[in-house]
This record gives C-alpha cells, structure tokens and sequence, in this order.
C-alpha cells in the first residue's frame, strides 16, 4: 500500500511538473545579426538554451532582419500569452515601449537599454569597465605603441566601450597611439565583416598591433584580418578566443548569457521584478578572458597587473568615465 501511494505521489508531482512546464512560455526576440553571430546575440541564446536544457522548458523566438519586426515580434508573442519576453538591444526600446503598454500583465526584460514601465526590467551593463581591462591588456602587450578600436553602428552605447578602452590603454601608457573607427550609421553596421575586416587592416598598416572589435558579426571581420596579418585582436561580449585561436589577446565579456538565463530563470520561479538592473565588474557582469586559446599571448606579468586594475577599479581607487554620462570621453 506505502508502495502505491508513493508511486501515485510520484506521479502527481511528475504531472504539476509537467503542467508547470507547459505553463510557462518565455520567449525571446532577437535583433540585427541573428541569434549565430558569435557574439551579442549568440550570447543571450546561450543563457536560453542552458535555461532550457535545465528544466526542458522551451521558449520561443523571433529574429529580427528588419526595424519594423521588433514591434511586430513583440506584439505577436504577447498575444500568444508568452511571457516574460526579453528584448534583445537597445535598437527595441521603442517597439517596447509601445507594446508593453499594450500588455501591461505581460512581463518584458530589455538587455542593454532602459525602458521605464511598471512591467518591464531594464539591464543594462558597465562596459567601460570591461573595456578599460581589455585596454590595459592591449598596452601592455602592444609593441609599436599604436592600437586600434572598430566600432559597429555610431551610437552613444559604442562609443562607452571604444572611451573605457582608451581609459585603459592610456592608463598604462600615455604615449599609445589609439585609432577609432566605426562602422557605419545603420543597423547594417553590425553586419558587415567585410567593412570590419577593412577597417581593422587599414590601423594595422598604420603601425597599429591590437585592435579591439566593439561591432556584432562585423567584428569577425577584424578577427580574421588580424590572423590574416599575423597581428592580435580583442573580442567582445561572448568569449571570441576560439574563433582565431594564437591571434584574438583576449574577449570584453559581457555576461549576456547570465542576464538572460536569470530572467527565464526567475520568471519561473516568480523572483522575477521590473526595475533596474546594472552589471559590471562587481557583479561579475563583463570582465576579460582567458583560456587555452590566448594562454599563450598573456603573460603572468599581464595577468598580475590587470588584476591589480581590476582590484583597483573595486575598491575606487581607479575611476573610470562613463561615456554615457556626458556624451564625452577625456582621453583620445
């Protein structure tokens, strides 16, 4: 009889799982480039998929290939009762807008922009801070004293990251040679790694060593013609070591896959909270990294000294600007 009863609660628990499951429908839509561009986007797919090999809950998606799709993507998934939806990019804060208060019992997160609305989480990240190690790698490991950075699209966000690089760069050496590029004015900027690939050859034949990629797919592009060129590259957002592995230094990670696993995560366990969220390195939201793909081109020297810049950074003794803050960056 103990048997039977254990078997049938045994069972019971399986089915409320199961309805749980089915309950539940977070979704997500993605933004230009795709969910496989191997950086900003591909990051947020990560976070899903470990989300979704954890549980066996399944989410749905939209991408994005063209502006007018986000409202349309967003409406969409909150008609069929998904929820929370995450909006990828700061390129659906308007959609968002509009269609957050059309669904005001909906649940929307937004990565890297802030939508104000009683139903929707904002995170956004510190890149600079991130930006600002990967810069202080760059200087000491550069050798001509000239580095470079390609941006994507010619935003405000862009130019954080491209201004906490300089910080880092010039931190070390004040002397270093920093070139700027970003590319271009659209949307198509994030993918185009024909024009990165361009851009990043064009600093190399200027006497620049490392060049840093701040641009989506794009950023593939000064991969590539940095291994072409037997020079070093910087990833950004997902660890991009792999992708040319003896020639990319190092990755601005900017744990993507962390804020979009914890709002599949908390939606279901109901933690989850409108608001505010800020990611930087004191929250273990961007960072640099290492492994056995770039193990070889950082020294112990470099790693000590990044990681008394990063100590620093915590405790406040190093200020970083943000870009944000006034549109401007102290150092060129």
């Amino acid at each position: 009889m103990k048997k039977l009863l254990s078997t049938i609660l045994l069972a019971g628990v399986v089915l409320w799982s199961a309805s749980q499951a089915m309950a539940y429908k977070p979704a997500v839509v993605f933004d230009m480039g795709g969910k496989f561009d191997k950086s900003f986007n591909e990051g947020i797919w990560n976070g899903l998929e470990k989300f979704r090999k954890e549980t066996g809950i399944k989410y749905r998606e939209f991408e994005v290939q063209q502006e007018a799709q986000r409202e349309q993507f967003l409406r969409k998934l909150a008609k069929r009762g998904s929820d929370p939806i995450i909006a990828v990019g700061f390129g659906q804060a308007a959609a968002l807008s509009k269609v957050a208060k059309e669904f005001p019992n909906t649940r929307f997160s937004i990565i890297d922009m802030v939508v104000d609305l009683p139903n929707v989480q904002s995170i956004i990240f510190k890149e600079h801070e991130g930006s600002f190690l990967v810069g202080v790698l760059a200087a000491l490991k550069s050798k001509t004293g000239k580095v470079g950075f390609v941006g994507g699209m010619d935003i405000p966000l862009i130019h954080k990251f491209a201004c906490g690089y300089v910080q880092g760069v010039k931190y070390i050496n004040s002397n270093t040679t920093v070139f700027q590029k970003m590319t271009g004015t659209t949307p198509a900027a994030w993918s185009d790694p024909a024009r990165g690939a361009q851009l990043a050859k064009t600093m190399f034949d200027s006497g620049a060593d490392i060049v840093y990629a701040a641009a989506g797919s794009t950023g593939l592009g000064v991969l590539q013609a940095a291994a072409d060129n037997k020079k070093l590259s910087i990833g950004v957002d997902s660890n991009q070591n792999y992708i040319q592995p003896g020639s990319v230094l190092t990755s601005m990670l900017k744990r993507v896959d962390v804020a979009a696993y914890e709002v599949f995560k908390t939606g279901h366990d109901g933690s989850w909270k409108p608001g505010f969220k800020i990611l930087g390195l004191a929250e273990d939201g961007v960072g640099w990294a290492l492994d056995e793909h770039n193990a070889g081109l950082v020294s112990e020297l470099m790693e000590s000294k990044v990681e008394q810049v990063r100590k620093g950074i915590l405790s406040g003794k190093i200020k970083i600007h943000d870009y944000m803050s006034d549109n401007k960056c102290p150092v060129q």
